[in-house]
């Protein structure tokens, strides 16, 4: 990578090292999505470096930096397949499951990543370090020591983010259901 534009810090195996962590990420992401999730975490963390390496925006200051953009770009990526699984023309307005459970599961119109996203852009555009917060610990599976060098705060200061954050989700989820 060092050849690439805006990767000169970056060498291939700077990446290497780094990938199983993308890919840990990923696993973290997927454990909360929906049942019947076709896309695998290793699919997601490739997709997530392949439109992170193309978006020419690839000037990462440190790790904790590179894992905030990954976790903004998978967040990214999992939105835009849930707003394409609600699509009718992808069978949106259908459910998913499997024979011998047809019968016993309840239908749920709504899609959780959705949902989430809706409430993350409400609270975006109130409080945006909480926001981001949200972003970096729950889509990016990063440490509040982590999280708060990425921010430049203390721990504390994420951990009340955090706590607040999670009841004013929690709260516009349930309103808007």
């Amino acid at each position: 990578m060092e050849g690439d534009e805006g990767f000169s810090h970056y060498s291939e195996d700077d990446v290497r090292r780094l990938y199983p962590n993308l890919r840990a990420m990923a696993g973290q992401r997927m454990a909360f999505e929906r049942d019947g999730q076709t896309l695998q975490p290793t699919a997601l963390a490739h997709e997530a470096w392949l439109r992170m390496r193309s978006s020419g925006d690839s000037s990462w200051r440190n790790n904790a930096h590179f894992f905030a953009a990954a976790a903004e770009t998978m967040r990214r990526i999992l939105i835009d397949r849930a707003r394409r699984r609600k699509c009718v023309r992808h069978a949106g307005n259908l459910e998913r499951v499997q024979m011998t459970a047809a019968e016993d599961k309840p239908l749920d119109d709504d899609e959780p990543a959705l949902l989430v996203d809706a409430a993350l852009e409400r609270l975006q555009k109130t409080d945006p370090l909480r926001a981001k917060v949200v972003v970096l610990k729950f889509f990016g599976g990063l440490t509040n020591q982590e999280v708060a060098k990425e921010m430049s705060v203390t721990e504390r200061t994420v951990e009340r983010y955090w706590m607040y954050s999670k009841a004013w989700l929690f709260r516009e989820i349930r309103r808007n259901r």
